[in-house]
Order: structure tokens, then C-alpha cells, then sequence
């Protein structure tokens, strides 16, 4: 069976262009994939055909020769290239870089990247105050900072060469079968470059270990888990190559009067018997100051008041939280023989049928008792 026109496989002209080829492998290397189409053999047939014809005209060399002779330049042992002939050239494993990046979601462009630094992480632990109003601090962080020898280049002279490895291009492939896959070069991490006289400073790695002080802002509103980015301020990278980012990652302390929730702020307030009985106005703190609640007589303690906005500004939606005062009843200590006396006196006049009447949570728990004995006893 002869085989197919390579110019009518890629479904170009025989005048198309590099870019024009490309785009058309590309093309059919996604649709035809054996791992977009494994059950489909003759989709793989058409990818390992597309493969082929691209590996001849994407090479110039190779092209010339198909152009001249056709397929007859490929026979017997002519110049290589076609069905199990030789490897990729460059463009066929930059275009499968691409597949794989849209295939299994790699990322990037699949096209071996230089190496950048690492990224690094720094906790900030702050008060309460501090995390709702904002603040600016000072933060050292130990890292690898750019050489000031070499100024990061890695060379004691500033001169470097084109990496044998990889010939300057920064990557190497891997292949396997019909797969190739590109990666980056890990003699001149993905530079292209090598050093021939390495700085003395920092043994040609362009970068030395050392303490980096940095003033950061945090924004108002802050909450523990929030994190701050702060680009290039991470790892150098190795000679040649960019740095990773800073993340500040903010932990609030416990605080001794308020707890907080999202942007509520919550806190107990202990009030006195008679404040809960006869009602009473009482200051509360706030974060901004001192605020004033009234005590409607014959409060229950756990009662909750709200004070509208006087919560926590979210640093997202600016949005201000409340905050929520619980009442808890406080038992009086260290009373006086006089006000042992008198609460003696008060407690005298529960005695009779109506005591439960004043008490109304005791009225339903005893209600729940008798019911619960009815129920055992029956």
C-alpha cells in the first residue's frame, strides 16, 4: 500500500510555512492521541502517520529531500526519519511539550523552563488588635540570597558558556516509543548557560545562605490561615534564574476577653443577681472603646446582645462584623453576716405554692422530673 502525501496528511500546502506545519501537527497530535482515543486504533494509526510526516517537514534538511524524491528519500536506509527512522527533532518535542501540558494538565508550555527559587513560608503570629486594625512589622527571614560576588551569575569573571547538555536550549527530552517528553536540564538548571570560573563566594551557585529583613503590611481585617504574597522575596534561584515568592501566613493569638468568628467578635460579661433581676445598664469593652448595654430586668444568664458594627472589618468584602456580649450570672463570694442575712430573708419568701412561679426554668425542669417518674413508676 503506497503511502500518503505528508503535505495531505497535515492537510497543508506544499508551500506552508514552519509555524504553519506546526500548527497543524499540533492540531491533529490532540484530536488523534492514543491517550484521548485508546480504544480507537485507528485514531492511534492516524496519529502515528501525522507524527511521521511532521518529523520529515519539520526538519529543512529532511523536507528538501521529500521534496526532491518523496518518500523514495527515505528508503532503504536513506536519510532516517519516518516510520521508525530517527528521533524527534526539536520542534516535535517542543509541540509534544505542548500536548502534554493540555492532556494532563501540566501546566506551562511543556517547554522546560529555567529552574526558579523556592518558595518559602513565614508564620506571623499577631494580637488580636494588631490582626483587626493592621499593622506594619519587621520580619527576618533566613533564605538563600543572589551572591554579592558574582551578583548571581555564579562566574568569578561574569563570562559563561552554552551547556553541553542541553545545548543551550535549557531542556532535555526523554523519550519513549512514540513519547517524548521534555524537561528541564539539570547540568545548568535550565539556563543554557555553564560557568567555566566559579565564583568563590558562593561555589558558582550564584546564591549564599543569609538573613533577609523585610517590612511588611498587613492589611486590617486579617484573620488566622490568611496569607500575604510577597513576590521575588522567596529562595534565589540558582545562577541565572529568578526568585520564588514569600508567603506570610498570619496566625492570630487567643485573646483574654474576645473570641472571634469570622468577623463577629464574641466575649462574657459577668453581671450581678440583682442586675439580672432589676435590670441594669452596664459598660462592655469593645476593640474601639467602652460601650454601653442595657440589662432588661429578669434576664437570664447566657443571654446574648448584639452590638451592631462594632466587630471586625473584613479585609475582603469590607463588611463589620458585631459583637456579641453573653451575660453569665455571677454567684456573690466572701458575703457579710448583713448580706448573708438579707439574701436569707429574700429566699424566705419563695417558701409556699408559688416559689416555681418566679422561677420558671425550675418550674419546667420539675414538670420534666414528674413526668419522667410517671413514666418509670407506671
Amino acid at each position: 500500500m503506497s503511502k500518503r502525501c505528508y503535505y495531505e496528511i497535515l492537510s497543508v500546502e506544499r508551500t506552508a510555512t514552519d509555524d504553519e506545519l506546526k500548527k497543524s501537527f499540533r492540531r491533529l497530535a490532540m484530536k488523534f492521541h492514543p491517550d484521548r482515543c485508546p480504544d480507537d486504533p485507528a485514531a492511534q494509526d492516524k496519529f502515528k502517520e501525522a507524527k511521521e510526516a511532521y518529523e520529515i517537514l519539520g526538519d529543512a534538511q529532511k523536507r528538501a529531500a521529500y521534496d526532491q524524491y518523496g518518500h523514495a528519500a527515505f528508503e532503504n536506509g536513506g536519510m532516517g526519519g519516518g516510520r521508525g527512522g530517527g528521533g524527534f527533532n526539536g520542534d516535535v518535542g517542543d509541540i509534544f511539550g505542548d500536548i502534554f501540558s493540555d492532556i494532563f494538565g501540566m501546566g506551562g508550555n511543556g517547554r522546560g523552563r529555567p529552574r526558579r527559587g523556592s518558595d518559602l513560608r513565614y508564620l506571623l503570629e499577631l494580637d488580636l488588635e494588631e490582626a483587626v486594625f493592621g499593622i506594619e512589622r519587621q520580619i527576618e527571614v533566613p533564605t538563600l540570597v543572589a551572591c554579592k560576588g558574582c551578583d548571581g551569575s555564579g562566574s568569578q569573571d561574569g563570562k559563561t558558556s552554552t551547556c553541553s547538555t542541553c545545548r543551550g536550549h535549557g531542556r532535555v527530552r526523554m523519550q519513549n516509543g512514540i513519547f517524548s517528553v521534555q524537561q528541564t536540564c539539570p547540568h545548568c538548571a535550565g539556563t543554557g548557560k555553564t560557568v567555566a570560573n566559579p565564583c568563590k563566594d558562593c561555589s558558582g551557585e550564584g546564591r549564599v545562605e543569609d538573613e533577609r529583613t523585610l517590612q511588611v503590611k498587613i492589611p486590617a481585617g486579617v484573620d488566622s490561615g490568611d496569607r500575604i504574597r510577597l513576590t521575588g522575596q522567596g529562595e534565589a534561584g540558582p545562577a541565572g534564574t529568578v526568585p520564588g515568592d514569600l508567603y506570610v501566613e498570619v496566625r492570630v493569638r487567643e485573646h483574654a476577653i474576645f473570641t472571634r468568628e469570622g468577623d463577629d467578635l464574641y466575649c462574657e460579661v459577668p453581671i450581678r443577681f440583682a442586675q439580672a433581676t432589676l435590670g441594669a445598664e452596664i459598660a462592655v469593652p469593645t476593640l474601639g472603646g467602652e460601650a454601653s448595654v442595657t440589662i432588661p430586668p429578669e434576664t437570664q444568664t447566657g443571654k446574648l446582645f448584639r452590638l451592631r458594627g462594632k466587630g471586625v472589618k473584613s479585609v475582603r468584602s469590607g463588611r463589620t462584623g458585631d459583637l456579641l456580649c453573653r451575660v453569665v450570672l455571677e454567684t456573690p463570694v466572701k458575703l457579710t453576716s448583713r448580706q448573708r442575712e438579707l439574701l436569707e430573708q429574700f429566699e424566705a419568701t419563695f417558701a409556699g405554692e408559688d416559689a416555681l412561679a418566679h422561677s420558671p426554668r425550675n418550674r419546667t425542669w420539675f414538670d420534666g422530673v414528674k413526668q419522667f417518674w410517671d413514666r418509670v413508676t407506671s
